[in-house]
């Protein structure tokens, strides 16, 4: 099994909201976004005192330690694919492990990476999550500071390969919740595949820093209209939380 090292800001051994199941949950220092509603910021920067070092053998050894109750293990952050290396060396352990070949290996991802990226964690790699703060470019921009391009790319591609275990909105009142926006949104989305998943995330200002917590929050009158937009306009698979 490889040494090879990631740097963890955090391990939770049990959880029922990171993917589907009761999954053992790895959260990666560091992330290329600056999200404005971030609910993790102290994970963005690409050290911090808090985070530490594991190899993959060491993180190994804790799932294995928790594998019964287990249904799969899901690795966020921060952002999972800015280690690149260590994530695709610690699925392929799981994956060639006898003891832990069955779980489902999950990324979290805001989906910021290139395609060789991708394609270097698809053979241990089941399912992705993606984030898409906003379809539109300059708006993406201003609540992430990053464009969206390989954001878009990255739904596609990894739909295309049967990757795509779901997209997820966080929709914030009065800033990405506008019905021509969500209109916008579902109809690229039905494009890729109409029948793509997606989880509608309603704003809660829990965790965020100051400069999101000027916006409110969703209500869930609200999470329900997005959701039935989406539906209207030819989505059929929507989660909304």
């Amino acid at each position: 099994m490889k040494a090879t090292r990631g740097l963890i800001a955090d391990v939770i051994r049990f959880s029922a909201v990171d993917g589907p199941g009761n999954r053992f949950v790895v959260f990666l220092q560091g992330c290329d976004f600056n999200c404005l509603a971030c609910h993790n910021p102290h994970t963005i920067p690409a050290e911090s005192r808090a985070a530490c070092w594991r190899t993959v053998p060491e993180l190994v050894a804790q799932v294995r330690a928790t594998a019964p109750f287990l249904s799969g293990v899901t690795v966020s952050g921060g952002e999972a694919t800015r280690q690149p290396e260590f994530l695709r060396d610690f699925f392929a352990a799981l994956h060639e492990d006898e003891q832990l070949a069955r779980l489902t290996r999950y990324v979290d991802s805001n989906g910021d990476a290139p395609r060789p990226v991708w394609d270097a964690l698809l053979p241990v790699l089941d399912k992705a999550m993606l984030d898409l703060k906003a379809l539109d470019r300059g708006l993406h921009i201003r609540l992430t500071g990053r464009p969206n391009d390989r954001v878009l790319a990255s739904i596609r591609h990894l739909a295309a390969h049967g990757k795509l275990h779901e997209v997820r909105l966080l929709l914030i009142p009065g800033v990405n919740d506008d019905a021509r926006t969500l209109t916008a949104t579902a109809a690229w989305l039905r494009d890729v595949d109409a029948g793509i998943r997606v989880k509608v995330i309603g704003f809660r200002r829990h965790g965020v820093r100051a400069a999101g917590r000027r916006w409110p929050e969703a209500t869930p009158e609200q999470v329900a209209g997005w959701a039935d937009t989406l539906r209207a306009a030819g989505l059929t698979d929507i989660d909304a939380i």
